[in-house]
Parts: structure tokens; sequence; C-alpha cells
């Protein structure tokens, strides 16, 4: 191999190396993270006593951020409103994105310690009142 031809091969390899880790250095893990289900709710256009409207399952997207409100990965939960993200122990808030103009849901902090996943619900508003 030529020296200009290998030279450009080594820093290739390099630059993906660096790249590879530095992506992966909060959620390269199985062994932590955040676990959980997103809901929604109200879902019933007048809520009456007695009569049951429980939040359902919700599909959503949620980034999240670490201390610094730098954004360290995003990901969504399933049909049935479940997800679960590895994370490296730390401090991270979660932001559910807005699905439309009527839906929304609050920031929510969250410590993942070593070794666990931290179990949240996320509850989105409808805007059905």
């Amino acid at each position: 191999m030529k020296p200009a031809r290998l030279h450009t091969y080594v820093l290739t390899y390099f630059l993906t190396l660096t790249l590879a880790a530095c992506a992966s250095s909060a959620t390269n893990t199985t062994t932590s993270g955040i676990e959980g289900q997103v809901l929604i709710g109200p879902m019933c256009p007048v809520m009456q006593a007695n009569i049951p409207c429980p939040d359902e399952p919700f599909q959503a997207t949620i980034t999240a951020l670490d201390e610094n409100r730098d954004k360290v990965t995003q990901f969504a939960s399933d049909a049935q409103g479940n997800f679960k993200i590895g994370l490296k122990p730390g401090t991270y808030i979660l932001v559910p994105e807005a699905a439309n103009a009527m839906t929304r849901a609050g920031e929510q902090t969250v410590t993942v310690i070593e070794g666990q996943f931290v179990r949240v619900t996320l509850h989105y508003d409808s805007g059905i009142r």
C-alpha cells in the first residue's frame, strides 16, 4: 500500500473509532437506563362520577438530554406506550415531543443508577375537556 493511501486509511479508521465511542458514550449499555410507559388522557370528553375513563397508552417520541441540556438520544415508545432505553448512570431530562398542537407533556428529570433500569410514566395531556 502506498504511504499516502495508508495514511488516509489509518486516519479514516481512527476517526471512525472516535466517532463511534462518542456516539455510544451515554447509550451503549444494557445494564442501566430508563424504562416505562407513555400514557395520554383524558380520553373522555365529559368525565362522570363512577364511569371510568382511564388514560390510554400513547406512541410518542422522547428526547433525552443530559444535565447541560445537550441531546443524548431520541427514542420512541411502541404502540402500547412502552419503551426501554439503555443509558449510563447519570441524570437525564426526558423531553416528550409534541405529537400535535393539542397534545403535550411536561419534562421529567430521571437519575439512572448503575445496574438498574429506572421506571417512569410519562403523561400526555390530550387536550380533551
